[in-house]
């Protein structure tokens, strides 16, 4: 088939493979996606359900309230059964808008004023308002999916962006890894240490923030995060401006640490999640605990709403898992150190994997736009995809880090073979698996994609698509071969193995070898880039005799290539990309995702102490503090070095502070100063950077 009217080609692949689904088909979807949403009644014969997965109610909410003592505040998530019917799915964009000739917004009203009409469509129960953020000629929001062509088709519209999910295979310590404090991570210069005052730092996470951790309390007792904002919590009002979650004030926070009656601070100011070894109070330890980089900084926190195993698929498909949640938080973040006049410097610790590698997304582009100004700096984990084979026989690390692929077509008419493996032997594959693979424009490159087992291939030629295809294997199969993408004027095949979700004829993707081949019909240049996309593992139930799962396809050893697999959220221009280094050894930790990006950029800029990291333990009965290991670690460790640069020049761009960690970063042992794939310009030197960033802006008479 041809590439379809003007405004569908507006539209990123991914939401068109959606938009083109019925009601039944994106029930489905909701209920298995992190991307799509919906808050229709599970038990009224949604795709999912009616195969017989578990879709466990909220048992455990229910029961993590009963367990408050009595006279405190009771939080909690909304109750399926509160929620009612939806008409349709719901999924996040980003839509980019034209710029006119002479710098402002073409038509940027009218297709505010759209996508208006279709955020107010698109509000769950409960909600009031469904905010819209702008930046630039940027538009974020929540829309219904029979939306999309109509708002694509605007005047003014560019290109709408879809929402990437978000990885949350996350280090997390067994209560037997329980240790001592750490010595500190107090940084001096000139024998003076640095404390971070007069700068926030913002962590954007998941599995709860144990504020009440003596961790975060200062001289008198009090906390020293000023606010939270739980994205999946219900019981305090949203922040002004957004339509979702729960915001726990300085003055909740406070309280909740003073409480008279000695409860943990945790029970009276409660969190959608609050995991033993939380994750996100981990990392907020490594960056501005008072044993962390930047103790003497103001806290704020993010937590992301993800749902809880608990809540089985019921849960899951009314919740969103994606950037869309990353672009809310960092605006509030931003809204918060302005409101206090401070700079700002933020964490994130989770990544994602699709797109084009080159900071063309709509989350990244949204990000650039907002680290344009000054006193504003994000890092981030570049991932853990580093691993492209197993260390023991039982090393299962790979399977998460098989998932870049590169190679050239040397000349017209010849063909590369990549190999792309879906598990099966038992396990159904219920996940959506998605293959992206960029080329430059100046060639042309056909597809084609042979199922398990099979004999047939079905081809697509640049400009055509195929979609939602039901092969005879019972799974469906995409294909589009996209010219000249709007942002990077790039070509793009995106290749998408979906289940089918109908109930008389549901079927899991074949497992196996699916072959996909280039072929190359006009070739200049002939190299490419691919990478998979794909769900966290989890498994949900079972489907007759089969276990069910969401599991991530890879590639095989021989497709696979082992660079470019640095999460395509730190692939952002302004954005400080953090490798993992194991500091004790010398050496890259194994599982650190690698650079450069697919247009050649120099990620990670840096790596930092990422193995066997000791920080606060929250909500831990057991131990106030455990050792992680991964990126998640070393990228907080940076976040409080930039906040440090920061609270001696305010006045710093992000591009500055990327400037100067490449400058005095210091290779590891039997390297050298060139940039290395995993490890960048070499190992954060914390004194260094803060006493480059005081000179940053003084004028020399010569």
């Amino acid at each position: 088939m041809s590439a379809g009217s003007t405004g569908t080609r507006r539209l990123h692949p991914r939401l068109r493979v959606i938009f083109n689904g019925d009601d039944v088909v994106n029930a489905g979807r909701a209920e298995l996606s992190s991307c799509v949403a919906s808050t229709a009644k599970l038990a009224a014969g949604s795709a999912v359900s009616t195969l017989g997965l578990d879709v466990r109610q909220f048992g455990a909410a229910e029961q993590m309230a009963a367990d408050i003592p009595e006279g405190v505040q009771r939080a909690g998530r909304r109750k399926i059964e509160d929620v009612g019917r939806a008409k349709e799915a719901l999924v996040n964009i980003v839509v980019e808008t034209e710029p006119s000739e002479h710098g402002e917004t073409k038509n940027f009203d009218l297709v505010r004023s759209k996508l208006e009409q279709a955020s107010d469509a698109a509000m769950l129960p409960g909600e009031k308002s469904q905010g819209i953020l702008q930046r630039r000629g940027f538009l974020a929001a929540r829309v219904p999916v029979s939306y999309l062509a109509e708002l694509a088709d605007t005047p003014g519209v560019m290109f709408v962006h879809p929402s990437e999910p978000l990885a949350l295979r996350l280090p997390t310590a067994a209560p037997s890894k329980v240790v001592s404090a750490p010595a500190g991570r107090t940084i001096r210069v000139g024998g003076k240490p640095q404390t971070g005052k007069g700068v926030l730092i913002g962590i954007i996470d998941v599995g709860g923030f144990d504020f009440g951790h003596q961790d975060f309390l200062d001289d008198n007792g009090d906390t020293r995060f000023i606010a939270i904002w739980d994205q999946g919590g219900r019981f305090r009002p949203p922040p002004k401006g957004f339509a979702r979650g729960s915001e726990l004030g300085e003055a909740h926070l406070k309280a909740a640490v003073r409480n008279p009656k000695k409860w943990p601070a945790s029970l009276v100011e409660r969190q959608s999640q609050m995991e033993p070894g939380s994750h996100a109070t981990h990392v907020a330890s490594i960056a501005a605990g008072r044993k962390g980089v930047c103790p003497g900084a103001q806290i704020a926190g993010v937590l992301i709403d993800v749902p809880l195993p608990e809540g089985g698929l019921a849960q899951r498909q009314w919740t969103f898992v994606d950037s869309a949640s990353i672009v809310e938080a960092i605006e509030y973040l931003n809204s918060l150190a302005k409101d206090r006049g401070l700079a700002l410097s933020i964490n994130i610790s989770l990544g994602t994997n699709g797109g084009s590698h080159d900071g063309a997304n709509g989350t990244c582009r949204w990000i650039d736009s907002f680290l344009a100004l000054p006193g504003r700096a994000i890092c981030a984990a570049t991932g853990n995809a580093g691993q492209e084979r197993g260390e023991t026989s039982d090393d299962l690390g790979w399977i998460m880090g098989r998932i870049h692929t590169s190679g050239r077509i040397a000349a017209k008419g010849l063909d590369v073979d990549l190999d792309w493996v879906v598990v099966g032997d038992g396990i159904a594959d219920v996940s959506e698996n998605e293959l992206e693979v960029w080329y430059g424009a100046q060639d042309r490159i056909s597809v084609s994609v042979q199922p398990p087992g099979s004999t047939q291939w079905f081809t697509v030629r640049p400009g055509e698509y195929i979609e939602n295809k039901r092969l005879s294997n019972g799974s469906l199969l995409s294909v589009y071969n996209e010219l000249y993408h709007p942002v990077n004027g790039d070509n793009y095949i995106a290749i998408y193995l979906s289940p089918n979700l109908k109930p008389e004829t549901f079927a899991p993707v074949a497992g196996g070898t699916w072959r996909v081949r280039l072929h190359g019909d006009e070739i200049r240049d002939g190299s490419f880039h691919g990478w998979i996309e794909r769900d966290d593992p989890a498994e949900l139930d079972r489907v007759k005799e089969m276990r069910a799962f969401r599991f991530p396809s890879f590639f095989s050893s021989g497709s696979n290539v082992d660079s470019h697999s640095i999460s395509s959220l730190a692939c952002a221009h302004r954005l400080i990309a953090v490798g993992n280094a194991d500091d004790r050894s010398g050496r890259i930790n194994i599982s650190s995702s690698q650079g450069p990006t697919r247009d050649s950029r120099s990620k990670p800029e840096v790596a930092a102490p990422g193995t066997d990291i000791v920080a606060a333990s929250g909500f831990d009965p057991e131990g106030k503090w455990v050792p992680m290991t991964g990126t998640s670690m070393a990228s907080p460790y940076v976040c409080g070095v930039v906040g440090l640069m920061l609270a001696v020049n305010g006045r710093l761009t992000a591009a500055q502070c990327q400037g100067i960690l490449k400058r005095t970063a210091k290779p590891l042992p039997s390297m050298d100063y060139s940039w290395k794939n995993d490890v960048g310009y070499g190992l954060i030197d914390p004194v260094a950077a803060i006493n480059e960033a005081k000179l940053v802006g003084l004028r020399n008479e010569v």
